[in-house]
């Protein structure tokens, strides 16, 4: 776990590399460029750059009709307001219709800090998981989330990608067997006595609780779900029938997002104990960023509690 960077600057690069490849790539932005990292794109592409200014709801009708004429419109601003404010658009323009676009939200989960509540959105999981033909993802580190980037603008339909705003440490680069496929968890640990499923920096929380858990001599599967929808139900189905109790961490309120995903399919088909760690139905709050993360038990210690209590109610 050597360099750290934020996913969002990852995303912003993986825009201006990938351009030349993809000339149907255009980006819309709502007056954060500087923010969402989009600002390089501006800067080498500007003809293919637009900044529709505070003016969600519009931002994403224009790229829903600009991706009727072939282009890939990828439609940038915080989670708070692709996911909230623009949500009635992104339903009716985009996912009725099932068309080409990528609904980029930036800023996303309680380690916006200082922020927030009105800014830590933690609800936009659920909010786009409802939307029919919707897909959802939350890349972990740099190099995923540049894999991630490419994939979707290989993906013909509609998609919500969250960023982060924290720098986080690059782990899935150093993971021998790594790959990453659209709607694939990617195990970046093996484990039989539990199995913790986590997404966006959590997963890199999730590595660290699975240290602190082997000094115990618990072995902890981890999965990487950069996918929440479609879930991956055969790496579920098998972490459930091969280690018997499972752990979600998300930086997400756990009602409607990756928990809630993983419990819904379990229970049709083999129900085991799942313990949710993420935000327990309240907002945030505003601190410094490891701060609120910890005092929501989004941290190693309290991923780490929360496989041994699923593991007690295993036996």
């Amino acid at each position: 776990m050597a360099e750290k960077i934020a996913t969002r600057a990852a995303y912003g690069n993986a825009l201006v590399e990938l351009a030349e490849k993809y000339p149907k790539l255009v980006v819309f932005d709502a007056d954060l460029a500087g923010a969402t990292m989009t600002k390089g794109f501006m800067k080498s592409y500007p003809e293919r750059f637009f900044d529709m200014g505070i003016a969600e709801c519009n931002m994403v009708g224009v790229a829903a009709g600009m991706s009727t004429c072939g282009l890939k419109p990828f439609v940038n601003t915080f989670a708070m307001f692709a996911a909230g404010r623009a949500w009635e658009q992104v339903r009716n323009s985009i996912c009725y219709p099932h068309l080409n676009v990528k609904v980029v939200g930036s800023h996303g989960g309680l380690s916006v800090g200082e922020d927030g509540a009105t800014h830590q959105c933690i609800e936009d999981f659920a909010l786009m998981r409802a939307i029919p033909g919707m897909m959802v993802l939350c890349p972990c580190d740099s190099h995923e989330m540049r894999l991630a980037t490419e994939a979707l603008l290989n993906y013909d339909g509609p998609a919500y990608m969250r960023l982060g705003r924290l720098a986080v440490e690059t782990v899935t680069d150093t993971i021998e067997g790594y790959r990453f496929e659209l709607g694939k968890a990617a195990k970046l640990r093996e484990g039989s006595d539990v199995t913790i499923i986590a997404n966006g920096m959590m997963v890199q929380m999730a590595l660290k609780a699975a240290e602190l858990l082997a000094e115990e001599q618990i072995q902890a599967r981890v999965l990487d779900m950069h996918t929440i929808k479609p879930l991956d139900e055969q790496a579920v189905l098998a972490a459930a029938k091969e280690t018997g109790c499972i752990v979600t961490a998300e930086e997400a309120n756990v009602i409607g997002g990756l928990g809630a995903a993983v419990c819904e399919y379990l229970s049709g088909v083999c129900p085991v104990p799942v313990i949710r760690n993420g935000v327990q139905d309240e907002f945030g709050r505003s601190g410094k960023a490891a701060l609120v993360l910890k005092a929501y038990g989004l941290s190693k210690e309290g991923i780490a509690a929360s496989a041994k209590k699923a593991l007690a109610l295993k036996s």
